[in-house]
């Protein structure tokens, strides 16, 4: 019998080592760490203001009950998870910073929308591993190197443009946009790539390969995200105007 213990901490340790390295890079002024574990909560959150756009959407036939195939891939992918996914994260996001004194840096948005969305992945990795049965550790192990990746370089692109619409917006008069729109595309794309499989199984192998790549893509962008912002804090704290 599998041990409950074991399940959770590899459904939920991928998603905070990666919070933990964001907050790491915040190196300038680091979070109150529980300003960030409320973050993570708030997470949790987000996964059940999902439902509120998930299951209309589905209910008008956004999106099909069964996919068989390319069309119904992207349809259940966009209208069945990134939509309502980012945008319950983003409002999460919202209403946890509205009025968070703590939210003074660039980079602050980062490490929040990463604590957000590592709340959500960790939420869902836990109902992936304890559906998965015995294979939970395979599931987990795969998860980890593709899923969460994933749900970090999201939360990056929100985080990114949501300081660029906090702190910049007379630079960035689109960020406000971007910041739900570049997520919810990506995860659109990760995930109409993923679920091709449900129809062609013959090409998971090929199907994992790109998805690795797309995960390896994101993080890549994450980092530069992250020194950008970095740099960015820095240059305001010594009153550079950077250009």
């Amino acid at each position: 019998m599998t041990d409950t213990r074991f399940v959770l901490c590899l459904a939920v340790l991928p998603a905070l080592i990666l919070l933990f390295y964001t907050y790491q890079q915040d190196k300038l002024q680091r979070e109150p760490i529980g300003q960030v574990l409320k973050g993570f909560l708030y997470g949790w959150l987000s996964v059940f203001c999902s439902f509120f756009i998930s299951v209309p959407a589905k209910l008008f036939g956004l999106f099909p009950s069964e996919i068989t195939n390319f069309g119904g891939a992207v349809a259940t992918a966009f209208f069945g998870a990134a939509i309502p996914e980012e945008t319950a994260k983003l409002f999460c996001l919202w209403l946890f910073l509205r009025n968070n004194r703590n939210f003074d840096e660039r980079m602050d948005g980062i490490v929040y929308a990463v604590a957000v969305g590592m709340g959500f992945a960790a939420f869902e990795n836990i109902e992936y591993l304890f559906a998965a049965g015995s294979d939970w550790v395979t599931t987990g192990i795969g998860r980890s190197m593709t899923a969460i990746p994933g749900h970090f370089g999201f939360a990056v692109l929100m985080g990114y443009y949501y300081s660029l619409n906090h702190f910049d917006r007379y630079r960035a008069p689109f960020a406000g946009i971007k910041m739900w729109l570049y997520p919810v595309i990506a995860h659109g794309l990760y995930d109409s790539v993923a679920m091709v499989t449900a129809f062609s199984p013959e090409i998971s192998g090929t199907i994992t390969i790109a998805i690795l790549l797309f995960c390896f893509m994101m993080i890549k962008w994450a980092r530069k995200g992250m020194e950008k912002h970095l740099i960015a804090d820095a240059s305001s704290s010594y009153g550079i105007d950077e250009q």
